[in-house]
């Protein structure tokens, strides 16, 4: 078999098995993971940085990952001498000095970083178009979006270039590009790993995607702040019969597309069909439109923090041309209205936790789509021109009636299609978006399932039963990187 095949067959944990057996040389693995980058980005559009002389240095560490190629988004953990562009033009020359916490874990794993990948600006928005660096495109359809804002990550590993790669997730930013990229997208409960921004709220957290579930269960083990049984070993066990709250209300948004509900509601026969009890039910009592404002509260005093206290070139003076303007907007709603209405949205998160730990006294697992439809085409949901002069507008009287005016209308359609998502960010519960469906025209189509806090093992342990009874492996999208032997199928 040639390094290509076996790149092609196997998962991250197959190669670091791979290499344990000699069957194949840490340069030859990292050398085919850089073929396969610069073969595809030309279409994907999705790297920002390469790091193959770092990658092609000797591991730090050894484990279930240990030898593995990999990328790093680039937003959030830093890595030492590699740019960190955050999507923006103001940081696009800002270099760390230090790896963060996050980066030292994947290190000590001893995988490969041969990359970083794109994201839109600060990652405010749910699809991958930076006016620094262009669309990033997706792999099985190169006129739709990889998703966001961990979007360079999921068309890379979607696209075979990587078994797993790292992202990060405020409102949906890991789940979103795996529902986009067909694969495996796990957001931990608050706290169990190492993560940077997302302040406000606490609402951020840092993993990744990857095409099997133990990958992502030894990425977790890998970089986990607390200790417990491996999450790779927990995998094994078949889950208990589980609770299942099939939450059919679109939650932030305002419907779902036939796509979304065909995904859904296959996902909750086959979860039957593996002698699970499905009940449709929903939380009650949850204002959905306030939540939305709530969030959009956090989002500003987030983008706030990384112009102001979290700034690492505060020397360099902000200009309007420096950020777009949904970036513009986002430092005004922080500027004018957020500090104040701040308070009020951190009450509403309090609120909705105690409200979600009432309803999953009766629930282990909660089962929505992770969209409310395929990934829609590039440029979709984007800022008109109408409305960038409307930004423009309001950027520039300060006005807080008017502000707050404009911050209730972003929030009524921002989250119309990542309307599940952000929930369980301001949770804290651990969410997984799970590759079940395809449309008619080959397009992916993920279901989301969220557990009780720090219960990452059921998660886990349902998705693996469930790759296990409806594999996706061998599924590749029209730009794959690997052996073209291999035929496209999906």
């Amino acid at each position: 078999m040639s390094i290509s095949q076996l790149y092609d067959r196997a998962d991250g944990v197959g190669l670091a098995q791979a290499l344990a057996r000699r069957d194949v040389s840490p340069a030859e693995l990292v050398d085919e993971a850089i073929a396969r980058l610069e073969r595809v980005n030309p279409q994907l559009n999705a790297v920002t940085s390469r790091t193959f002389d770092q990658a092609r240095a000797t591991s730090e560490g050894g484990g279930p990952l240990a030898g593995v190629p990999t990328i790093v988004k680039d937003l959030g953990p830093a890595m030492a001498g590699v740019r960190q562009t955050m999507g923006s033009r103001y940081f696009a020359d800002y270099v760390p000095l230090r790896d963060d916490e996050f980066v030292r874990r994947m290190r000590g794993a001893g995988l490969r970083i041969i990359a970083k990948s794109s994201t839109p600006e600060v990652g405010l928005v749910p699809f991958t178009e930076p006016a620094l660096f262009g669309p990033c495109r997706n792999p099985w359809n190169l006129e739709r979006t990889p998703g966001g804002s961990s979007g360079g990550s999921g068309a890379l590993c979607g696209a075979g270039v990587v078994p797993l790669a790292h992202g990060n997730d405020m409102g949906g930013s890991i789940r979103i590009p795996a529902s986009c990229n067909g694969l495996i997208g796990l957001k931990p409960s608050r706290g169990r790993a190492p993560t940077t921004g997302g302040l406000a709220g606490q609402a951020n957290a840092d993993l990744g995607v990857s095409r099997s579930v133990r990958d992502t269960a030894a990425l977790l083990d890998a970089v986990r702040n607390d200790e417990g049984e491996a999450f790779l070993h927990a995998i094994e066990r078949e889950p208990a019969r589980l609770r299942i709250a099939l939450v059919r209300g679109p939650m932030l948004g305002h419907g779902y597309s036939p796509e979304a509900r065909a995904a859904v509601d296959d996902a909750a026969a086959l979860c039957e069909s593996l002698g699970h009890s499905v009940v449709e039910s929903e939380p009650q009592g949850v204002d959905y439109p306030t939540l939305a404002y709530s969030l959009l509260m956090l989002f500003a005093a987030n983008t706030g923090w990384h112009f102001g206290s979290g700034n690492p070139t505060p020397e360099r003076k902000l200009s309007r041309s420096d950020i777009e303007p949904t970036t513009q907007a986002m430092l005004a709603i922080a500027r004018v209205v957020a500090l104040d209405e701040l308070t009020t949205a951190l009450a509403h998160q309090r609120k909705l936790i105690d409200t979600m730990d009432a309803f999953m006294r009766d629930y282990d697992v909660i089962l929505t789509p992770t969209l409310a439809s395929p990934p829609v085409k590039i440029g979709e949901l984007a800022l008109t021109n109408s409305e960038k002069t409307q930004v423009a507008v309001l950027t520039r009287l300060k006005s807080r009636a008017l502000l707050g005016k404009a911050a209730r209308d972003i929030a009524a359609r921002m989250f119309d299609w990542i309307p599940t998502t952000p929930v369980f960010n301001l949770t804290g519960q651990p969410a997984i978006s799970v590759p079940l469906h395809w449309t008619s025209d080959g397009l992916p189509v993920g279901v989301q399932f969220a557990a009780r806090l720090n219960d990452e093992a059921t998660l886990l342990q349902l998705a693996a039963q469930l790759e296990r009874a409806r594999p996706w492996s061998a599924r590749r999208p029209p730009v794959w990187a690997g052996n073209e032997s291999i035929p496209a199928s999906g």
